[in-house]
């Protein structure tokens, strides 16, 4: 298993999770990871100083592309062509300039809250406007809500921003119902765009579908964005992929401005392309233990603070706590931060599905998860 580093090396880091708090608050908000990075991205790019290679992006260098293309072709079966990706900045770049030709001025884009948070300001910077399809959730589990992205489409949305796994609920979609939806895309002539950011970390014995593999009609209408940035916590570094299956697809990835390529970073695709080649070893034991924080976390809540609930996940290292009868209100995360000294995302921000909920990073040490259980636990204590 892979083990996080020290507190105290941790906050040297000047990145958000650890720059937005003094230090006596539990950082475990942001999707940062504590883990040191893996060794093959760490060499590649202490290679890259020592020659002063710190330029500008090779456009025309596909070696990132291809090891996309081997790791999800090794992980998923999916073999996509690299001739039919391009680079960027990040999976909001990829979603924002794909709607942007997808959509017209104001054109309805489904997303289906409890969502990432950008989300929401992702479709009106492309132009469009979100309409929101909650998950359904029977309280045990989530999953689409297959009727009202029909009903929504139905009524005018022309595409659908699917994430796949869903943040924050760690929700990954079977492949029977991405192939209902694309089917279901396809009838209304819309679009998708798959933010699969979080695929990588899809966790053991459970199968991630590919959006583009799933039909030939999702191949024909939808667009994927995917990135290492979280399975190797590379956000600082700068780099994604577009991938199409597509002729229409492909054709608006080359008619992309050449500044998209041109605004991810050397780094970035250097790193990305280490890690999905020569990572996966780290990757599959920084799983390991992200899957063993988990129970860890379920442990700690049911022997300390069972009036919390945590939420099932199937990937990511985010862990989506429902607080709601603990009795810190619809922002629990603002209690945790001013009572407890352990800061958490705030449910609100992934939708009005979100009220009495909050997001807790489980990237980090097992001690961390139980000293921030302690914590939250004193302070529900002293409530009475």
């Amino acid at each position: 298993m892979t083990t996080a580093d020290e507190m105290a090396t941790l906050r040297r880091r000047t990145s958000e999770k650890w720059a937005a708090y003094p230090d006596d608050v539990l950082p475990m908000f942001v999707a940062e990871m504590d883990f040191p990075l893996a060794p093959a991205i760490k060499t590649t790019l202490q290679a890259a100083l020592e020659r002063g290679d710190t330029g500008y992006v090779n456009a025309r260098d596909a070696s990132a592309a291809e090891a996309f293309a081997r790791f999800a072709a090794d992980t998923w079966g999916w073999s996509p062509s690299p001739q039919r990706m391009g680079y960027t900045t990040d999976v909001s770049v990829v979603i924002v300039e794909a709607l942007r030709r997808l959509i017209g001025p104001g054109d309805g884009v489904i997303i289906n809250p409890p969502t990432y948070p950008p989300f929401f300001d992702l479709v009106p910077e492309a132009g469009g406007t979100v309409v929101e399809v909650p998950l359904r959730d029977d309280e045990q589990t989530y999953s689409l809500d297959l009727e009202g992205i029909d009903q929504a489409l139905a009524a005018g949305a022309r595409a659908v921003l699917l994430c796949s796994p869903h943040n924050p609920v760690g929700l990954v979609h079977s492949r029977q119902r991405l192939l209902e939806l694309s089917r279901i895309v396809a009838r209304h002539d819309a679009v998708v765009v798959s933010d699969e950011i979080h695929a990588p970390l899809t966790h053991h014995g459970v199968t991630f579908t590919p959006y583009l593999t799933v039909s030939d009609e999702a191949r024909a209408h939808g667009i994927a964005a995917e990135s290492g940035s979280k399975a190797f916590n590379l956000a600082g570094l700068k780099g994604a992929l577009f991938v199409a299956e597509s002729d229409r697809m492909t054709q608006l990835i080359r008619s992309l401005p050449e500044e998209v390529t041109a605004r991810a970073g050397l780094f970035g695709l250097m790193a990305t392309r280490e890690g999905f080649d020569h990572g996966r070893e780290w990757l599959a034991a920084t799983l390991a233990t992200i899957e063993n924080n988990f129970a860890l976390l379920q442990k700690e809540l049911a022997t300390k603070l069972p009036q919390a609930r945590l939420r099932s996940a199937s990937a990511t290292y985010l862990a989506w706590l429902d607080l709601r009868g603990v009795g810190w209100g619809e922002d629990p995360a603002a209690f945790a931060l001013e009572h407890a000294k352990v800061a958490l995302l705030p449910g609100h921000a992934f939708g009005a599905e979100g009220a009495g909920y909050a997001r807790m990073n489980l990237a980090c040490a097992p001690e961390t998860i139980t000293e921030a259980i302690d914590r939250m636990a004193r302070a529900h204590n002293s409530q009475g």
